[in-house]
């Protein structure tokens, strides 16, 4: 097995830097690229769906961005200490109807020696939006690095 730097134990800028390509991959809104950041056994809870293994989180993912259209995300740690990072997010996207919602959560992330994430723990919310509130305004795909993060945006 290869390893995915940067690998625990994480400081501070590692852990940032690994939320930035959590952050990155999630934007691609590539399901297979995005599963390769975690084991091939790997554990999440997202909201109140239990997924094991990288093809039913590829399959997550599938659905996930079927539903939630122009998908935008935001990551930002919150902690981190040996080989786990705590994150706080906010995402907007908008349904095939064309309404807006900007979903808050916390995840709680556990990797492996080899930098894959191992468990993935989400609580998320979501919050009905006017179009005219969005705050996340870039091109589909990465975050532009000039694009003000969580903390900058009141978020």
């Amino acid at each position: 097995m290869s390893d995915r730097p940067p690998l625990p134990p994480f400081t501070a800028e590692t852990a940032a830097l690994k939320a930035r390509m959590a952050e990155d991959a999630w934007n691609s809104r590539d399901p297979a690229r995005v599963s390769l950041a975690y084991t091939p056994d790997s554990v999440w809870r997202n909201r109140a769906e239990f997924v094991t293994g990288r093809p039913a989180i590829v399959e997550f993912l599938q659905r996930k961005w079927t539903r939630e259209l122009d998908y935008r995300l935001i990551k930002e740690v919150w902690c981190h200490a040996g080989d786990r990072i705590a994150v706080r997010f906010a995402y907007e996207w908008r349904d095939d109807a064309g309404n807006w919602f900007r979903s808050y959560g916390n995840e709680n992330w556990e990797f492996d020696t080899h930098g894959l994430m191992r468990r993935r723990f989400a609580s998320i919310n979501d919050l009905p939006i006017q179009e005219a509130e969005r705050k996340f305004h870039w091109p589909s795909g990465r975050r532009p690095d000039d694009h003000p993060g969580l903390s900058d945006l009141g978020l």
